[in-house]
């Protein structure tokens, strides 16, 4: 990074800090503070260590979308999303098998915790609970404040891990087109943002695998802030998407976030802690032509040779983005394949050959992609997957 990208990430760090800090001090005192709500992360960890992430925010009573919401009612929400007020240095206590952890949240709200149980987790299940509650905040809250926290743990006997980006791969936002992406962004929602056609099912095959167990975890990385968290979460399960940990990015000038964190660098480090995290697990990538996901994948495959079974982009009809994904593609084919695809239908295809998924998922998954065609018919924006 050059020295004046180096001393504006320094200076406005400082500047950000003392102004929420002030913000902080200056609300408290006019006791402006709205209910304090704590906002848990799917999150993922091993048999031996669990990794806990949340933030700790005050309450904007973000209501529950609806299919019938307004444009304006969907602007308000995000408005809420983003104005987002964090509550720094809140004591909570996490539990898990009877013992209890204390974690602290940062300057921006956020709480980490690497949890070690005291004896091995005896997997049941993919998903684990954990409770969190709410001792100490600088400002006030009702006693007994509690949410719980889910952890994916994948057993021993997953054929794979699959992970995948969200946007333009899962859900059409646009994002080579800043224009067309702020208004999927801002003005809908949950219930009106739809899946690319056949995702659901083509995710659903590569859940279930081989085996028949449908127990390959799903990871989910995206460049979207964690402001984004709850509605792209609500998307996934109200599109019956498999369920995964998200990891999403942190936007803010603090430790130069908003400079150095990029789109490639914060993917590729989520990338490689999910695979140091599981060394016997191999994996399937999932992304699109239009940032950086062929080149982020191609580092991944260069430093972790073997690891990567096969990788799908999606063509978002770019020329100019499509040539750089193709020439990837070309320099990769001696480690592994990367399939540009138009449709859901090449990447199941493709899956199926190479013994990912069962051929016989082929139908259901050309059925849901019809049945998707006609659900879009009509919008703005063409469907291409």
């Amino acid at each position: 990074m050059s020295d004046w990208k180096k001393a504006f990430g320094k200076y406005s760090t400082l500047i950000e800090e003392k102004f929420d800090d002030l913000t902080f001090d200056l609300r408290k005192r006019l006791r402006l503070n709205s209910a304090i709500q704590i906002v848990p992360y799917r999150s993922y960890g091993t048999v031996n260590r669990l990794y806990v992430k949340g933030r700790v925010l005050e309450n904007k009573n973000i209501s529950s979308s609806t299919d019938k919401d307004s444009i304006l009612d969907n602007l308000r929400n995000m408005y809420h999303r983003f104005q987002s007020d964090e509550i720094p240095g809140a004591e909570l206590l996490v539990k898990f098998q009877d013992q209890e952890h204390t974690v602290i949240t940062d300057d921006e709200g956020y709480f980490t915790l690497n949890l070690a149980p005291e004896t091995p987790i005896e997997w049941e299940n993919m998903w684990h609970e954990i409770e969190i509650e709410l001792v100490n905040a600088a400002i006030p809250f009702s006693p007994g404040l509690k949410e719980k926290t889910e952890v994916l743990v994948p057993p021993m006997d997953a054929e794979y891990g699959i992970i995948s980006d969200i946007d333009d791969t899962v859900v059409h936002t646009s994002a080579t087109d800043m224009l067309a992406m702020a208004r999927t962004v801002f003005l809908q929602n949950a219930h009106t943002r739809l899946p690319f056609a056949g995702v659901s099912e083509f995710y659903k095959a590569l859940q279930l695998g081989r085996n028949g167990k449908r127990n390959n975890p799903f990871f989910y990385v995206s460049s979207s802030p964690w402001n984004m968290y709850d509605l792209l979460k609500d998307f996934l399960d109200l599109n019956k998407i498999p369920e995964g940990p998200l990891l999403l990015r942190d936007f803010g000038l603090q430790d130069n976030k908003f400079i150095s964190s990029g789109h490639m660098g914060h993917k590729f480090k989520e990338i490689e802690n999910i695979l140091l995290t599981y060394p016997l697990l191999n994996f399937v990538l999932i992304g699109d032509s239009g940032q950086e996901d062929p080149k982020i994948y191609r580092e991944v495959v260069k430093k972790y040779p073997g690891r990567i079974l096969a990788i799908y982009i999606r063509d978002v009809q770019l020329a100019e983005r499509e040539k750089i994904a193709m020439d990837i593609s070309s320099e990769l084919k001696d480690h592994v394949e990367m399939i540009i695809v138009d449709d859901t239908i090449q990447a199941a295809e493709h899956a199926a050959k190479n013994k990912l998924i069962f051929t016989e998922a082929i139908p259901e998954i050309i059925k849901e992609k019809q049945q998707d065609k006609g659900e879009t018919a009509g919008k703005d924006e063409p469907e291409l997957m």
